[in-house]
C-alpha cells in the first residue's frame, strides 16, 4: 500500500504511474474527485470490480458507477442516448452531474446487477482525468465503508480501507464534499434520483423537463450514497451521507 502526495509535482506523476500499475493488475486505488473521494477498479476486469464491492461491504445488487475521462467516451459506453442528455453534458461535464444511461450491450464488463444500465460522470478533478486518460473507463465508488460517511480526505479513506487499496493519490480535501447529482436517463422523461451539487434548478435551465419531474422521495439508485450527511435535499429526498458519492461520485 502507497500514499502519494499529488499536490506535489513529483509525487503526483510518480502516484498516476503506481496507480495506472495497480488498476492494471486489478488492484484498487482511491482516488481525488470534485465532490468526494472515491475507490477505484477497472471497469473492465469483473474481479477487480468484485474486490471494490467486497471492500466497501456491498454486493452485486449496488454496481458502482464509471467515471469517464472524455465526453466522447459517453457514446463508447451508452447507447440511445437523447439529445436533451448530450445537452447536460455539454452543460455540466466535467463536473457533478452522474447520468444513468442503458448500456451498449456489446460491453465485456461485469458492474453487478445493473439491468442493463450505466450510471456515467466525468469529473471535474485534474488528478482523477489525468489518470482516467490514460486508463480508461473507471469503475468508481465512493471511499466509505457501507453505511458511514464519504472520504473527504485521502486519510478519511485509508483509515476504512487499509491494505485493501493499493494506491491511495491525496491531492488534499476533496472539492465539495457533497455528492453528484444523479439524472435517470433510460425512461421517456429524465428524473432527477438524487439531488446533489447540482439544483433541479441549474439542471432545468438546460433541461426544462427537469423542473418538475416527479422524482420519489428518499430513493437513492443502487450503488449510491445519499446527497449530504443529515440532510434533506430540496426536492424532498432524504439525505444521510456525502457520496460520489457513491458515485463518487
Amino acid at each position: 500500500m502507497s500514499v502519494y502526495d499529488c499536490q506535489d509535482p513529483e509525487g503526483r506523476s510518480a502516484g498516476l504511474d503506481e496507480a495506472v500499475n495497480a488498476l492494471g493488475r486489478g488492484a484498487l486505488a482511491v482516488i481525488p474527485t470534485d465532490t468526494v473521494y472515491g475507490i477505484a477498479a477497472d471497469a473492465f476486469d469483473p474481479r477487480a470490480v468484485a474486490a471494490l464491492l467486497a471492500a466497501k461491504g456491498r454486493g452485486r445488487q449496488q454496481p458502482p458507477p464509471v467515471l469517464v475521462g472524455n465526453v466522447g467516451t459517453l457514446d463508447g459506453l451508452a447507447t440511445e442516448v437523447p439529445d436533451v442528455v448530450r445537452d447536460l453534458v455539454a452543460a455540466f461535464w466535467p463536473g457533478p452531474l452522474t447520468i444513468i444511461c442503458l448500456a451498449q450491450p456489446s460491453l465485456a464488463w461485469d458492474l453487478g446487477d445493473t439491468d442493463g444500465t450505466v450510471a456515467l460522470r466525468m469529473p471535474a478533478d485534474e488528478t482523477a482525468l489525468a489518470l482516467l486518460r490514460r486508463t480508461g473507463p473507471l469503475a468508481v465508488s465512493s471511499a466509505n465503508l457501507t453505511g458511514q460517511p464519504s472520504a473527504t480526505t485521502a486519510a478519511q479513506a485509508l483509515g476504512y480501507f487499509g491494505d485493501d487499496v493499493a494506491v491511495y493519490l491525496d491531492a488534499g480535501r476533496a472539492g465539495g464534499g457533497v455528492a453528484s447529482t444523479i439524472v435517470d436517463a433510460t425512461a421517456e422523461r429524465l428524473t432527477i434520483l438524487r439531488q446533489g451539487a447540482l439544483s433541479r434548478e441549474e439542471l432545468a435551465a438546460v433541461a426544462p423537463e427537469l423542473a418538475d419531474d416527479g422524482d420519489a422521495a428518499g430513493s437513492d439508485p443502487p450503488g449510491e450514497e445519499p446527497a449530504s450527511d443529515g440532510s434533506t435535499a430540496t426536492d424532498g429526498s432524504t439525505a444521510t451521507g456525502p457520496g460520489e458519492g457513491d458515485a463518487p461520485q
